[in-house]
């Protein structure tokens, strides 16, 4: 499927740390150039070209007394490029886009051969980016690239996305356990409705009501596709309010914590002086602070997927095995440990991305392409797929429902130059 909305995408300078930095050169120049010149030398040229550095340049005597002052001096300020900076957030969001796909193909997939064990997975992907990402970032700063002024921001907003996050995957789990299978993604697309919410509170951020409605038509559209089929009227027959409550819940959390690592990009720009803030260092913290929420939530998590806590260690013990495919009883873990490495990978390149995307543009945006995914990644999964031959059929609402979202897409992005032109009448 092609992805059209995204070449629409505008860079706002609300949603960039850096843009009001670049905007604000031309107008803050200040130039100190002291001289002492006779009285008797000729006039300045009336034209000068200015610029951040100088030079004087004096002509030589040729049989006159008179020395005429050159003084060149060249301004060249970086100015802001609208159209590179949306050519740039539509190829990341393209890339996003195919990330967030194989991602959740690949989630289902590695939950073949662990579906005795998802808990297990979720454990190991969650303590594994940890010491995956705290590598990565002990490499760069040896490289120069993390400074210690990167490292000494003030981790309070780290623990806040961990604490977020944590609560995200502790509500999230117990909300799944109860729910079926095809509510899962329908609810979890009020994510947006809570980003876009959670930006005009947090960070005083205005959109217009274009804005707003596409947003709206995105989680409308997603909504209609997901949930086409003839048992649909039946979904949630039987099922009490609170938990459907609850995965709306988790993404409230999930997005809250969205919105705060898009908050410590701006604010790192003031502290660190314009300086772009390297996204493993909120990659890094966030995920050390989860990891360490979710061990505090450990026996809460352990009772959600009905396994008591004296027994968790042999539960994780058989987990292991099954993912390394060693020792007795493991069948039924074929496409271990392939599969979950493949996600795991995939996973932590699209959380990369991801950020990425949110450091370019904005939290909205990078959910947006997120959404995307949704209808993509199910009429992926409705295909006959490795250990996975089963097909599924899809009705035409499905179809309805992708014309939905990219028309939401379309109007959010439409708004995005009327916007602009506001500003600057």
């Amino acid at each position: 499927m092609s992805f059209p909305a995204t070449s629409s995408f505008r860079s706002v300078p609300s949603h960039c740390p850096t843009y009001s930095l670049l905007n604000s050169n031309s107008a803050k120049l200040h130039y100190l150039i002291s001289m002492s010149l006779p009285q008797n030398r000729s006039p300045f040229p009336r034209n000068l070209n200015l610029n951040l550095t100088h030079s004087i340049t004096k002509v030589p005597r040729n049989n006159s007394p008179i020395i005429r002052p050159n003084l060149i001096v060249r301004a060249s300020s970086k100015t802001p490029n609208p159209a590179s900076d949306a050519k740039l957030i539509t190829i990341s969001s393209a890339v996003t886009v195919a990330l967030a796909v194989a991602n959740r193909v690949l989630y289902k997939l590695a939950l073949v051969p662990m579906k005795e064990y998802p808990f297990f997975l979720a454990q190991l992907t969650t303590f594994g980016y940890v010491v995956i990402y705290f590598s990565i970032l002990f490499v760069r700063y040896r490289a120069g690239i993390v400074t210690n002024e990167m490292l000494g921001l003030p981790k309070s907003r780290f623990i806040a996305i961990g604490v977020l996050e944590a609560l995200g995957v502790a509500s999230g789990m117990a909300s799944a356990a109860m729910l079926p299978g095809p509510a899962i993604p329908i609810l979890n697309q009020t994510f947006l409705v809570w980003q876009l919410a959670f930006s005009m509170i947090l960070l005083g951020r205005r959109y217009l009501i274009y804005q707003i409605a596409g947003c709206l038509l995105v989680a409308i559209g997603v909504v209609v596709a997901v949930a086409s089929g003839s048992d649909t009227d039946q979904m949630l027959s039987g099922v009490e309010l609170m938990w459907p409550g609850v995965m709306i819940a988790s993404a409230a959390f999930q997005a809250g914590a969205s919105i705060i690592k898009e908050f410590v990009f701006i604010d790192a720009a003031k502290r660190l002086k314009g300086k772009s803030l390297d996204i493993f260092v909120v990659n890094s913290f966030g995920s050390g602070f989860q990891a360490l929420f979710v061990l505090l939530l450990l026996p809460f998590l352990s009772n959600l997927k009905g396994i008591p806590f004296s027994e968790l260690p042999s539960y994780l013990k058989s987990g292991a095995a099954c993912f390394l495919k060693t020792g007795a009883g493991t069948s039924g873990c074929e496409g271990a440990p392939l599969l979950p490495l493949l996600y795991i990978v995939t996973n932590m390149v699209f959380n990369i991305s991801v950020l990425n995307l949110l450091k370019i543009s904005s939290a909205v945006v990078s959910s947006l392409a997120v959404t995307l995914s949704v209808p993509i990644s199910i009429y992926i999964l409705s295909l006959p797929l490795p250990y996975l031959p089963e097909g599924a059929s899809l009705s035409p609402f499905f179809l309805f429902g992708t014309l939905i979202l990219v028309s939401g897409l379309v109007l959010y992005n439409i708004a995005q130059p009327v916007m602009e032109d506001s500003k600057r009448a």
